[in-house]
C-alpha cells in the first residue's frame, strides 16, 4: 500500500488534500487499537502535528482507542502547551512520554560483521536493537509513524526507521548509531540515502519489525516565514515511501551556495531551541557551506542549557565541543567511562565542533558568557548582536549591512542543508 502526493505549486498541499489522503489510508479497516508515533515539538515544521490530529479524530470516530507516543529520542517530554500548539485539541492524557533509558525492550542485534561491512571497517561492535515496548504490543492493529524527511547529520536523511529505532529507541541503539555516524563522518552522509546508519536501521526494521502493522506517513516541508508548506506526502509500509520522499527533499531542502560563506548568521526560535543539543543544528547544517576561517553566529535567545537531560548536560560541560580528534582521544581514555557510557553525547560533541575550521559564536540570554566559552564556543551578548543582525529585518540568504558587511542569513537551520557548490 503506497500513496505519493505532490503539491501542484510552491504553496504546498492544502489541508484538505492532506486530510483526504490520510483518511484514504485507513478507509475500510477494522481497527480497535492504534498507536501513533509522531515527532516531538522540535520537529514542529514537519506538519506531523496536523497529521496526528486528523488520524486521532478519524480513528476515534471509528471506535478505535488511540495512544500517542511522541518520538522523543533523548529529548525532554512534550509539554501541555506544546501539545496544544502542535497537535491541537487532542486530550493531553493520550500522550505517553518515551524514556529512552527505561521504556524499551531489546529485540536482538545487528551483527558485528554487518556493521563492519557497512562502516567500511570503521566500527567493530554489534549494535543492540531496542525499541519502546509499546511498539511490540500485540493489541495494536495499526502503528502510524508520521514525520518529515529532511537532511540529517547522523543518518543522512531523517525519518522512516529512524523515527522508530532512535525516536522511540533505547540508549544502546541511540548511542551506537550516533557514534557510527560521527566516526564515519557527517559530511560524507548529510543529504544522502544508504548511509551506514541508514543501513543499520534498515536491517533492524526488516529483521525485527517486519510483522508489525506499521504505516509510514512522510512529509517533505519547507517553512518560509515560519509558515509550513508541505510539498509532498508519502504514505505506505515499504521503503519506497522513504526513497520518494528523499528524492523530493533533496530538491526542496538542500541549498547550494556559489562560494564558501564568510559569515553565516542563524536564528533559533526560542520556543523550539532551548539547548545546544538541538541548537547545534545550526552547526551541522551549515558546516558544508562555511568558508575556512569564516564565522557562524548563532542568535539563540531560548538556549538555557547544553544537554536535553542532566547527564548529557554535565558531559557537554565537562568535555566541551573541542573537535573530533580531541573527543575521540577522551573517549579512548579508561578514566572517562562516563563518556564511553554515553556514545550519543560523544558523537554530539564531534558534530558540534568545526574542528577549528571556522569560528562558532553563540549569542544567548539565559546562560552566562563563561558557560558558553567553557564548552568551547565563542560568546556574544544577544541584545548587542540582535541590534546589528535583526531577524526582523534580515532576508533569507545574502544580506549587505549598511556598513558593507555581507552575511548569509538562515532563519531556521533545522529545515535544510547548505553546501558550498565549489567543494561538493
Amino acid at each position: 500500500m503506497e500513496k505519493f502526493i505532490y503539491a501542484k505549486d510552491e504553496h504546498g498541499l492544502s489541508r484538505e488534500e492532506i486530510r483526504d489522503a490520510l483518511l484514504a489510508s485507513i478507509e475500510g479497516r477494522t481497527l480497535n487499537h492504534a498507536l501513533i508515533i509522531p515527532p516531538d515539538f522540535t520537529r514542529f515544521h514537519s506538519n506531523a502535528g496536523y497529521i496526528t490530529n486528523v488520524y486521532y479524530h478519524a480513528l476515534t470516530e471509528m471506535g478505535c482507542e488511540v495512544d500517542i507516543l511522541p518520538a522523543l529520542g533523548t529529548h525532554v517530554p512534550v509539554t501541555d502547551e506544546e501539545i496544544d500548539i502542535m497537535f491541537g485539541d487532542i486530550p493531553h492524557d493520550k500522550f505517553i512520554p518515551h524514556n529512552w533509558r527505561t521504556d524499551v525492550v531489546k529485540l536482538g542485534e545487528v551483527p558485528v560483521e554487518y556493521v563492519e561491512k557497512v562502516t567500511e571497517g570503521l566500527w567493530h561492535e554489534s549494535v543492540a536493537v531496542e525499541i519502546n515496548r509499546l511498539v511490540m504490543d500485540e493489541k495494536y492493529d495499526i502503528i502510524i509513524s508520521p514525520g518529515q524527511v529532511v537532511p540529517h547529520e547522523v543518518i543522512g536523511m531523517a525519518n522512516h526507521s529512524k523515527n522508530l529505532f532512535v525516536g522511540v529507541g533505547g540508549s544502546q541503539m541511540i548511542n551506537s548509531s550516533h557514534m557510527v555516524g560521527a566516526v564515519y563522518g557527517m559530511e560524507r552522509m548529510m543529504g544522502k540515502d544508504h548511509t551506514p546508519v541508514r543501513k543499520i536501521l534498515d536491517y533492524s526494521l526488516e529483521k525485527y519489525l517486519k510483522d508489525r502493522p506499521i504505516i509510514f506517513v512522510l512529509t517533505v516541508c519547507t517553512a518560509p516565514g515560519g509558515n509550513i508548506r508541505t510539498h509532498g506526502l508519502f504514505i505506505g509500509d515499504t521503503r519506497k515511501v522513504l526513497e520518494a520522499a528523499i528524492e523530493l527533499a533533496q530538491e526542496k531542502n538542500i541549498d547550494f551556495v556559489e562560494t564558501g560563506i564568510k559569515k553565516c548568521v542563524v536564528y533559533l526560535t526560542p520556543d523550539e531551541f532551548k539547548s545546544t543539543w538541538l541548537g547545534n543544528k545550526s552547526v551541522y547544517r551549515t558546516r558544508m557551506a562555511i568558508a575556512d576561517g569564516g564565522e557562524l553566529l548563532v542568535l539563540a535567545p531560548g538556549i538555557e542549557r547544553f544537554g536535553e537531560d542532566g547527564v548529557v548536560d554535565q558531559l557537554i560541560r565537562k568535555y566541551g565541543y573541542r573537535g573530533r580528534i580531541n573527543t575521540l582521544e577522551q573517549f579512548e581514555k579508561a578514566e572517562n567511562q562516563d563518556l564511553r557510557d554515553n556514545m550519543g553525547a560523544a558523537a554530539h560533541l564531534i558534530h558540534g565542533s568545526s574542528d577549528g575550521r571556522f569560528k562558532i559564536t553563540y549569542a544567548v540570554k539565559n546562560i552566562t558568557k563563561e558557560e558558553v566559552e567553557g564548552v568551547g564556543f565563542a560568546a556574544a551578548d544577544y541584545d548587542e548582536m540582535v541590534k546589528r543582525y535583526d531577524p526582523e529585518k534580515l532576508q533569507y540568504g545574502y544580506n549587505t549591512l549598511p556598513d558593507g558587511e555581507e552575511i548569509y542569513y538562515i532563519p531556521n537551520p533545522a529545515l535544510g542543508l547548505w553546501i558550498n557548490k565549489e567543494k561538493f
